[in-house]
């Protein structure tokens, strides 16, 4: 019986530590995660949003033909719908659900290693000019897609006369 107490209590006495170590690990990888958002500037990526929707105000006051001595109206629609936006997909409330995102998808190691990278020189780079890649890569994308439109449309056609209830 002695040595049954003993097993339980260094059982005991091992789970805080186990779990202790579990929670470093996890912090660890949080971090590592926050700082890879940090290095590929996720902070931004709802700033395209705030851009399209102060657009639609700018319009909406264009359209309604509103005298130059508004304008403060319009700003103060706009300020007031960036405030909505920050409440909903401001950085604070966006990031803890990207990092979740980002520890599920990648290890500590792994992010460690994307880590590493960004901060190279290359990664910068890639970093730098990855927009514009990925606006000129969709650009040759749609530009190749046109040749296949006619074809697209007359399958559609095809299959819609196939279709039809009264086709035999």
């Amino acid at each position: 019986m002695p040595f049954v107490r003993t097993v339980g209590l260094c059982s005991a006495l091992l789970i805080p530590l186990f779990s202790g170590q579990a929670l470093a690990d996890q912090a660890t990888h949080q971090a590592r995660a926050e700082q890879f958002l940090e290095l590929v500037n996720a902070d931004r990526l709802s700033v395209p949003v705030y851009a399209q929707v102060q657009q639609m105000f700018a319009e909406r006051f264009a359209q309604a033909g509103a005298p130059e001595d508004k304008r403060a109206l319009l700003e103060r629609y706009q300020s007031q719908a960036d405030a909505a936006l920050d409440q909903a997909i401001g950085w604070e409330k966006v990031k803890p659900d990207l990092v979740t995102l980002y520890t599920e998808a990648f290890t500590e190691q792994e992010l460690g290693e994307l880590n590493a990278f960004y901060q190279s020189d290359l990664g910068r780079k890639m970093l730098s000019r990855l927009p514009q890649l990925n606006a000129r890569s969709a650009q040759v994308t749609q530009a190749k897609l046109e040749s296949a439109v006619p074809q697209v449309n007359k399958l559609l056609a095809d299959m819609t006369a196939e279709l039809a209830p009264n086709k035999p």
